[in-house]
């Protein structure tokens, strides 16, 4: 189980940061580099129809060594790392039997990972963690899913003792701008269902998730000399300050928790002239999904009454709650939690407060709860991961396949 630690280790030296700006797939040519390392990779190990298509996606196959027929299932983890913080010349730092007191990440930056802002450090006492050297991210999200699928493949094909039915691995990009399952080839994949290994801390179990929209407003301002301003002026930043604090504040990320949704500003670039904001607007339930929607757009056309038709806004569906779609085959998410139980680890069942590529994969016909990295802080340079954690991930990996023999298809 220690190859988990080391793979992860060379997966984070590879660059892969996804850009939201860009038109090509995948958005950074960095991740075709990845891709093509881990096709090499995959076949080195063993496994049988590598592929890395022009987009970018990584997928193969470990063929069934069992005479019965069991469903095929899957294995799926994205490449690309949040573009929220820098993932370039990633360089970890391994604390040891951790002490529970503060972990020094950058001395000259005085940048300090404590338990005092992040309490569950205390869960690790005694414990190895992988953190960030404080100017970067980690890239645990995705890299330590990978890394987990990839080893738990090749424990299998190190032990061809151990029975299995044909599992599918797959890899993609872009992820993090949303985009992760635009190219995702089902029919080429051709599992039955499959689980997204892109979760938290250790015993995540998730297949509820966020009903999300993108919006972008574009506010044209007037712009006159403020000497001569007075009913004359539009400032579209005051505009877009006006139309921000319309929105529910209790509506905010960081007033939320739990099943309660949320308008989050995740943008805004302005002059007096001309402004854009973007948002991000979030909800488990699906009719205060469409409530937030419509609140928006019903603030917009307020402002345009008042200020002369000078807004124009975009909401754009990004995914929805996967939920839907997986408690139909309920049973894989019981699979996955007895797996966790038999491997000594805790299940912790809760909504996904974003989303994965499982989400947008459901609705394409290909089940996918989300299973945990054991990762903590995602996208900061706060980030850190601790190797049990990442092992205990592998074990249950391990586990959900030897499970899955007991299903057979007729």
């Amino acid at each position: 189980m220690s190859n988990v630690v080391e793979r992860f280790l060379r997966y984070v030296k590879y660059e892969t940061t996804s850009c939201e700006d860009s038109n090509t797939v995948p958005s950074t040519e960095n991740q075709i580099i990845f891709a093509r390392e881990l096709g090499k990779e995959l076949k080195e190990l063993g496994l049988s129809d590598v592929s890395v298509d022009e987009n970018g996606y990584v997928m193969a196959t470990l063929t069934s060594n069992v005479d019965k027929q069991v469903p095929t299932i899957g294995f799926i983890s994205h490449m690309d790392t949040s573009p929220d913080m820098s993932g370039e010349d990633v360089s970890p730092k391994i604390i040891k039997n951790y002490d529970g007191e503060d972990i020094v990440l950058n001395e000259s930056k005085n940048i300090v990972l404590s338990p005092d802002d992040f309490p569950e450090l205390k869960l690790y006492i005694g414990k190895e963690l992988i953190t960030t050297d404080g100017t970067t991210l980690l890239g645990a999200d995705d890299k330590a899913g990978i890394a987990e699928i990839v080893t738990a493949m090749e424990y299998l094909i190190q032990n061809p003792q151990i029975p299995h039915g044909t599992i599918k691995i797959g890899f993609t990009p872009d992820e993090e701008i949303g985009s992760g399952a635009d190219h995702f080839d089902i029919a080429k994949f051709d599992a039955q269902y499959a689980y997204t290994v892109d979760g938290g801390p250790l015993g995540e179990l998730e297949y509820e998730n966020f009903n999300a929209a993108g919006v972008k407003i574009h506010i044209q301002g007037r712009n006159v000399h403020p000497g001569s301003a007075k009913n004359k002026m539009i400032n579209s930043m005051i505009v877009a300050m006006e139309l921000n604090n319309m929105l529910p504040v209790n509506e905010r990320p960081e007033y939320t928790e739990e099943y309660e949704g949320f308008f989050h500003l995740v943008g805004m670039r302005g002059t007096v002239e001309y402004t854009t904001i973007e948002y991000i607007i979030r909800d488990h339930n699906k009719d205060k999904f469409e409530q937030k929607k419509n609140l928006i757009n019903q603030i917009v056309k307020f402002l345009n009454v008042k200020y002369g038709n000078i807004i124009s806004i975009e909401i754009k569906d990004q995914y929805y709650n996967m939920k839907e779609k997986i408690e139909p085959v309920i049973h894989i998410v019981n699979m996955a939690k007895r797996a966790m139980e038999e491997v000594g680890v805790e299940p912790l069942i809760s909504p996904i407060r974003g989303g994965t590529d499982g989400a947008r994969l459901s609705y394409m016909g290909l089940p996918c709860p989300n299973l945990f990295t054991g990762g903590h802080n995602f996208h900061g340079k706060f980030e850190y991961i601790p190797t049990f954690a990442m092992e205990k991930a592998v074990e249950v990996i391990l586990k959900i396949v030897e499970l899955n023999n007991d299903i057979t298809i007729s």
